[in-house]
């Protein structure tokens, strides 16, 4: 698939590709609610069609930020992992999370909490990778 770029100004060029309503939020539902699979991702609160879902899922693929697979005792199912590239987002989610617990809830009183005192943002990023490829490796096994 050609990618299309509005311009060389390396955030609008992210965004681009990964700057959709609904990638990030794939993302989160992969890496820190170990979701896999189509059935498990459209489910999320947030509602995605299934349509929109399935292109998603074909784009982030394409971008090797997620890869899909069969599980080994279920040749019929796809799952959907992330790779390292798609890990390396963490960051960036830890950081909307945290800009939203804060600027976000005055808008938003129901939203959930986000505990950041004495937060250490390199110690927290490497237990969430560390945990997602214990959880990827346990599920490919």
């Amino acid at each position: 698939m050609p990618l299309k770029f509005r311009s060389s100004c390396l955030i609008a060029s992210t965004l681009d590709l990964i700057g959709d309503k609904w990638s990030l939020l794939l993302i989160r539902d992969m890496l820190m609610h170990k979701k896999k699979s189509f059935k498990e991702l459209v489910g999320s609160e947030e509602g995605i069609a299934t349509n929109l879902l399935s292109s998603r899922l074909k784009l982030l693929e394409s971008l090797d930020v997620i890869t899909k697979r069969k599980l080994p005792s279920n040749k019929k199912e796809n799952i959907y992992l992330l790779t390292e590239k798609g890990m390396d987002l963490a960051p960036i989610l830890l950081e909307i999370v945290i800009w939203s617990d804060k600027y976000v809830r005055e808008y938003h009183k129901e939203m959930n909490a986000f505990e950041n005192d004495n937060l250490d943002r390199t110690q927290f990023i490497e237990n969430v990778r560390g945990e997602y490829r214990k959880f990827a490796q346990n599920v490919l096994n």
